[in-house]
């Protein structure tokens, strides 16, 4: 509680801070549409495009975790983390592989079609202009997958002939190079990007816990993507994008290894409908593919035996949306939409390793699709008061889910599941409203409705990882939250404070629940060694979280800047009928609170240095809250010089005090960590 008086001390402090002007920002990702943040009645958190260019971060997640409410799944960043440990959650609501939060890549969804994980990788910090946070379900509009909030990523547009490129080397033979350029073409311009990336990676297992079979976690990825963006016709904006993206891992052992490949397209047309009507429409196609290879490390880390071939996930997702707002003579405004999107995925992977090779494989996946109308009214009322109210219907179906299962050696197809079809209507009401009590004092109030189909990862995909197996669950049912907040910003100068409370009701939450621990012989597992655990996929009942969001922001001059911000949360199982005993536990990967800082500083024209401090308090690793993960501070810096007007060199350190960061506990005390410190340097040249 000290801590957070602190805060409130810094909130009620005489503005004497100067007189910087700060215009209201605007937010697409809460509504849809362009409305200004003091009207939108949820948290608006604007990440600007200096964040990704100009910071000590080498990856959008990264930057992302500087802001107190935003998590991964494990506490390692995607340079090192397994991709499927790359879930988001906002607000504590749920961490899981499979993100409770939507990721967008300028309107289109960046979360996994196949397992509900955020590929990072795919996004080169230097193409993003920028980005925003919607935590706590504030933007049910988006549908599916936003249960806990929304994020949107923003890639930068380049005027046309203009272009930049950068070159970073650093410790672990890291190496990244990323070029981008415009050429006028017709009425716009195409717009070309390419990155190479390169790590030889850090060991992922704490140096007190590790064995002959650890090593490190390289990795490597590479991006090309063109796009058209100009006009058609008279008022009709265009543009058309090709991305193709491959990647490959080490995951921590010589025989652990993944990869991913991904063909992206798309088409976004935006028009006017008159004087008072705006339309867009945007439709994708996603095709790709990834394997994994999964292992058992013996107790004293000296050997390791296969434990699952994941050789194929082919999947394809298809998705349309159009929405349009009409601005109304009274001064409200209507939105209104459609969306849609199929995605069909199969995981094909060989398991059941004896005697030097695989005896069975499995074939498992199925198909979903989702319709969805929404609409939401703006209103202002009055001079001081603005009511948002929206709605949305939803119509969803698992079809064709199927697990087959044969014997490599003969062919023999030992079972075949068919699984039902299943579907389900949903209905996200959401409603808010904003006050402007006084000049710069604004307070807020919203409550909303969303939903979460489980991916179909969860529902057909069973595996084992390490020691662990985890059944799949084709029974689950769909998650539903129910989240309120109240909030209050003030602005004075330079100086802005705000303050957040936040409640949420997560029903039917979707988790990996332990039912068996080894040694012995089980039900749904068979033989356990000692150590290994059997999981199975489950709705636990009902999580509640509740929490404190504070920040403060200090803009005094042009060259110096001071953001800070932390949450205190409690996210706790409520009601647990399939698991009675984790009543009342910590919710796996969150901890009680967060807290980070920030200073930007210029103190010449040419010179620019900042200073990032995240603060994690300690967590658990288990549903079963045996397996803690202890506290952590990082710190990042970086530092930039401007050589000439189109050239800068810049140096990074990442970890700089060298912190052991704890990711992961194993039932056998086996900890993973986090890279160590981990210093860049570099040039960008712009033209």
């Amino acid at each position: 509680m000290r801590f957070f008086h602190a805060f409130a001390a810094l909130a009620l402090l005489p503005a004497a801070f100067g007189q910087v002007q700060v215009l209201d920002p605007m937010t697409v990702s809460a509504t849809h549409t362009p409305e200004p943040v003091s009207e939108v009645p949820y948290t608006v958190e604007i990440v600007q495009g200096d964040a990704f260019v100009e910071g000590p971060s080498g990856t959008a997640d990264d930057v992302l975790r500087d802001y107190p409410d935003f998590s991964l799944f494990r506490r390692n960043d995607s340079m090192t983390a397994n991709p499927t440990s790359q879930g988001v959650s906002l607000r504590g609501l749920g961490p899981s592989g499979a993100s409770r939060s939507l990721v967008l890549l300028d309107g289109v969804p960046l979360n996994d079609p196949f397992g509900g994980w955020v590929p990072w990788s795919l996004v080169p910090v230097d193409s993003l202009s920028g980005a925003e946070i919607v935590p706590g379900g504030g933007a049910s509009i988006w549908g599916d997958e936003s249960l806990a909030g929304v994020i949107e990523l923003f890639t930068a547009r380049p005027a046309p002939r203009s272009g930049d490129a950068s070159l970073r080397v650093g410790d672990f033979d890291t190496r990244s190079v990323d070029i981008a350029q415009s050429v006028p073409a017709g009425p716009g311009a195409i717009e070309l990007r390419a990155e190479d990336f390169s790590t030889g990676g850090t060991v992922l297992v704490a140096p007190q816990d590790q064995g002959p079979i650890d090593v490190d976690a390289a990795s490597r990825h590479n991006l090309e993507e063109a796009a058209w963006r100009g006009t058609v016709g008279r008022d009709t904006g265009l543009v058309a994008t090709l991305r193709r993206y491959d990647e490959w891992r080490d995951n921590g052992t010589p025989y652990q290894q993944n990869g991913f490949d991904q063909l992206f397209s798309s088409l976004a047309l935006n028009g006017h409908a008159g004087s008072d009507a705006t339309w867009d429409v945007t439709g994708y196609v996603i095709s790709q593919d990834s394997w994994q290879t999964f292992s058992s490390v013996n107790v004293t880390r000296t050997a390791e035996t296969p434990a699952d071939d994941q050789f194929g996930v082919p999947t394809t997702a298809l998705g349309l949306a159009a929405t349009t707002t009409i601005d109304e003579p009274a001064g409200g405004r209507t939105t209104l939409g459609v969306d849609g999107r199929d995605i069909r995925g199969e995981t094909r992977e060989d398991y059941a390793y004896s005697n030097g090779a695989y005896a069975d494989q499995r074939f498992a996946g199925g198909a979903q699709t989702f319709a969805g109308l929404f609409a939401e009214q703006s209103q202002a009322v009055g001079s001081s008061v603005h009511v948002v109210v929206g709605a949305r219907v939803d119509r969803w179906e698992n079809s064709d889910g199927h697990l087959r299962t044969s014997s490599i050696a003969s062919g023999t197809v030992l079972s075949v599941t068919p699984y039902p079809t299943r579907a389900g209507t949903e209905f996200s009401p959401s409603a808010g409203v904003t006050w402007k009590a006084a000049e710069g004092l604004e307070f807020h109030v919203g409550a909303q409705r969303a939903f979460r189909v489980p991916t179909l990862n969860e529902l057909y995909r069973p595996f084992r990882q390490g020691n662990t197996t985890t059944l799949a669950n084709a029974a689950l049912a769909t998650e539903h939250a129910d989240s309120a907040e109240v909030g209050a910003a003030w602005k004075k100068g330079s100086f802005s404070a705000t303050a957040d409370v936040f409640a949420a009701r997560l029903e039917n939450a979707v988790s990996n629940v332990t039912l068996a621990q080894g040694p012995g012989t089980f039900p749904l597992f068979g033989t356990l060694a000692a150590g290994a655990i059997g999981q199975e996929r489950l709705n636990v009942g009902q999580v509640d979280t509740r929490g404190v969001e504070l920040g403060v922001h200090w803009n005094p001059s042009d060259s110096f800047s001071v953001d800070i911000s932390a949450i205190d949360e409690e996210a706790f199982v409520a009601s647990a009928p399939v698991s009675p005993n984790i009543v009342g536990n910590t919710l796996p990967e969150v901890p009680r609170w967060n807290a980070s800082a920030g200073v930007t500083w210029r103190p010449v024209r040419r010179l620019r240095a900042e200073v990032q401090v995240r603060w994690t308090g300690s967590e658990f690793d288990d549903d079963q809250n045996l397996l803690p993960l202890a506290s952590a501070v990082v710190i990042d810096a970086s530092l930039r010089f401007q050589l000439t007007r189109n050239a800068e060199l810049f140096a990074s350190a990442e970890n700089l005090g060298d912190a052991q960061v704890e990711t992961a506990h194993s039932a056998l005390g086996v900890f993973n960590v986090a890279p160590p410190r981990i210093v860049e340097a570099g040039a960008r040249l712009t033209w």
